[in-house]
């Protein structure tokens, strides 16, 4: 799988972990930083990585920051994007199988890297259930997406 990754100063040492870990099950990892401990702003990162998801580049994205959940209000915004905050093995079962998260958001403040390696292993391996239910409540989720309002 083509995964983007990228965080900004608070998730900035999870993620150098969870880009070895990504690359030690086989996946391409598109890294768009931050390169190095400097102050980074989390909108933007998150919008990379969304961006890339959306449009094609990427299967799926993980952004981390402080707590995740700034980087997924940021990167939800992003058309077709369905980013999650998840922080136990359950979430991120949940977030694939019922509603087909394409970014993962964790916050480096908040998780162990143990548990945040579990997390992502978890959300890569978990399909989406494709049941009728969920892809229903998806399609209304993106009806509104584009529309552009609520």
């Amino acid at each position: 799988m083509r995964i983007a990754i990228g965080a900004d100063h608070a998730g900035y040492e999870l993620k150098g972990l969870l880009k070895d870990e990504l690359v030690r099950l086989g996946h391409t990892v598109h890294d768009l930083g931050i390169h190095r401990q400097q102050p980074a702003d989390y909108p933007d990162i998150a919008f990379a990585v969304a961006r890339e998801v959306a449009e094609g580049r990427c299967d799926r994205g993980v952004v981390v920051c402080g707590t995740g959940i700034g980087s997924q209000i940021a990167a939800n915004k992003i058309r077709g994007v369905r980013a999650c905050v998840c922080q136990d093995s359950y979430s991120a079962r949940a977030a694939r199988a019922h509603n087909d998260s394409n970014v993962l958001c964790l916050g480096g403040r908040v998780i162990g890297p143990e548990l945040a390696k579990e997390v992502l292993e978890v959300w890569l391996a978990e399909p989406f259930s494709g049941d009728e239910r969920h892809a229903r409540r998806l399609g209304k989720i993106a009806a509104v997406g584009r529309a552009g309002n609520t």
